[in-house]
């Protein structure tokens, strides 16, 4: 077995390939070449923990012999506040899909935070406006980066704001992404105003209420909602939602663990058939990702493990190019 440290997944994973692997993925969903089981959560409510399990098989086109994973991966809140650690602890465990063999076992944290920004990446490329190039991204966590870097992969974005709950490290974040994308990056104080100015806005922040007022959104922007990933918890207030042309990852997913679907649904303050179609639809061409340049568009993620499969084979296969990682015997 090739155990991949997270450097050794940084260092071989980028966001290009990364995009282009979750769009193969999601056409590969919409042609029912996936099996992939609801997550599996188990709650550890004495230490504030909960605990994944998310399991995977891509097939891919006729003759491929696809990519069998699993990922654990646990989220414990109090963690940093308590222990000084990350929230998310993640590995995940890569089989021959041919004979079920464990051939791989990699770190997952950075391995998850660039799926879920290409996830955003193939959304913001099929459902953004073309000329989008203002970002307002709330939160600067582990996911936020990527989020950004998928974003500037496939628009001409030429200014981003920055806004968070604490403002704790909204300089240190916004310098370093600056430098790393080279677009100005611009911690937000003004929220509304934030939000009004911008063509594309991501949220990726563990809050469990609507981070801002779903009317102050302007015509045309497009939404990439990734942060709750909970049925109790959302990002975005019911007007958001209620306003904007809704595509999930995956319908079953969303309507079970997404707040920003399950809550209103269940006040009746939205109708049962506001999602218009999953993204896998909309890549292979099934179906528009926006119907004109003045609607609003928006993208539910919960993150699926299909997007962990697609994402653990690039690392692999580049891994064994480079001969990276440190083989073992079980």
């Amino acid at each position: 077995m090739l155990i991949l440290s997270r450097h050794d997944v940084e260092s071989l994973l980028t966001m290009p390939d990364t995009i282009a692997a979750v769009e193969e993925g999601f056409r590969q969903l919409y042609l029912g070449h996936v099996e992939m089981p609801q997550r599996l959560a188990t709650r550890i409510e004495t230490h504030n923990g909960l605990h994944l399990s998310m399991p995977a098989f891509v097939g891919g086109d006729p003759g491929a012999s696809g990519t069998l994973t699993i990922k654990v991966v646990t989220v414990y809140g109090d963690n940093r506040a308590r222990y000084g650690l990350p929230t998310i602890h993640g590995v995940l465990l890569l089989h021959d899909a041919r004979t079920g063999r464990p051939v791989a076992l990699m770190d997952a944290e950075h391995l998850t935070a660039m799926r879920t920004g290409a996830a955003s990446g193939v959304a913001t490329k099929h459902m953004a406006r073309h000329d989008a190039s203002v970002v307002t991204l709330f939160g600067a966590g582990a996911q936020a980066g990527p989020q950004l870097m998928a974003v500037c992969a496939v628009r001409p974005i030429r200014q981003i704001y920055v806004v968070t709950h604490s403002g704790a490290r909204d300089a240190a974040f916004s310098t370093e992404m600056a430098q790393l994308l080279g677009v100005p990056v611009t911690p937000a104080r003004d929220v509304r105003a934030a939000v009004e100015a911008a063509d594309i806005i991501c949220t990726a922040t563990n809050s469990s209420n609507p981070l801002f007022d779903g009317n102050w959104l302007a015509e045309g922007v497009h939404i990439n909602a990734v942060g709750s990933y909970m049925r109790t918890m959302r990002e975005l207030d019911t007007t958001t939602v209620r306003r904007s042309r809704l595509i999930v990852d995956h319908p079953q997913a969303a309507q079970t663990e997404a707040g920003e679907i399950v809550i209103p649904m269940a006040s009746g303050e939205l109708p049962a058939d506001h999602v218009a179609g999953a993204l896998g639809a909309v890549v292979a061409g099934a179906l528009p990702g926006r119907t004109s340049s003045a609607e609003i568009t928006l993208f539910k993620s919960v993150g699926l493990a299909m997007q962990d499969a697609m994402t653990a084979a690039i690392v692999y296969n580049h891994a064994l190019e480079q001969e990276r990682g440190q083989e073992i015997a079980l």
